[in-house]
């Protein structure tokens, strides 16, 4: 199986890109820093693809560089300073980290997909899924605008992506987590492993090509407010 993976260099991108693959599988791992990842000897062929995808022609050079593909992971995303804390205050976020929230969360997923659609319509049983948030769901009562915006949608993008390829019989999944741990915090019970992503992530692909998984919710036990 060959797999892409946007922003794979940390967090849930870097789990990822050590958990996901199986020995002789090709993982094509897009970011701008080196993922470290590609030290593992497991019997997975990881190609790393150091890529800005909010670079202007990046998604065209991209798919220049992959051969085959099976499955398209849209991970890769930023929120603007202070989210997620008592820090974030939409009057002090600037037009820049605005823009960039959008161009990356946004806009890269759309112009990446449409590069890489020729590879994924060879594949036996494509699948293109987007890492979303619960930031874009009704009622998260979260206050990130730009950020939020994006999720939103990112949503709009796999709904209308599914409707357009569905005579192609590509499966379009979005994936919502809540609030999850990264390396320095996997102990707190308050948070998503990224490995519950992982497995979640990798039923999704397992599926058959007469099966879609549309949408999945994936709170944080203790993400009250959703």
């Amino acid at each position: 199986m060959n797999i892409l993976i946007t922003g794979a260099s940390r967090g849930l991108g870097d789990a990822f890109a050590r958990e996901l693959g199986k020995p002789n599988d090709t993982l094509w791992l897009v970011s701008r820093n080196s993922p470290p990842s590609l030290s593992l000897e497991d019997g997975v062929k990881r190609h790393w693809i150091k890529a800005d995808l909010s670079s202007a022609g990046i998604h065209a050079k991209i798919a220049e560089g992959v051969s085959d593909l099976d499955v398209l992971i849209h991970n890769a995303g930023i929120w603007e300073g202070g989210a997620f804390s008592s820090g974030y205050h939409f009057e002090k976020v600037t037009e820049a980290e605005t823009r960039a929230v959008l161009e990356l969360n946004l806009i890269a997923p759309i112009l990446l997909t449409q590069a890489l659609l020729p590879k994924l319509k060879t594949s036996s049983n494509p699948k293109i899924i987007l890492i979303g948030s619960i930031n874009g769901v009704e009622n998260a009562a979260m206050p990130e605008v730009a950020y939020s915006a994006s999720k939103f949608g990112l949503r709009g993008v796999a709904h209308a992506l599914r409707e357009h390829l569905r005579d192609q019989k590509i499966g379009v999944t979005i994936i919502n987590p809540g609030s999850i741990a990264w390396s320095g915090n996997l102990e707190r019970e308050d948070l998503i492993p990224p490995n519950d992503i992982v497995r979640l992530t990798r039923s999704v692909i397992e599926t058959s090509r007469r099966t879609v998984i549309k949408e999945i919710d994936l709170p944080a036990m203790f993400d009250s407010q959703v």
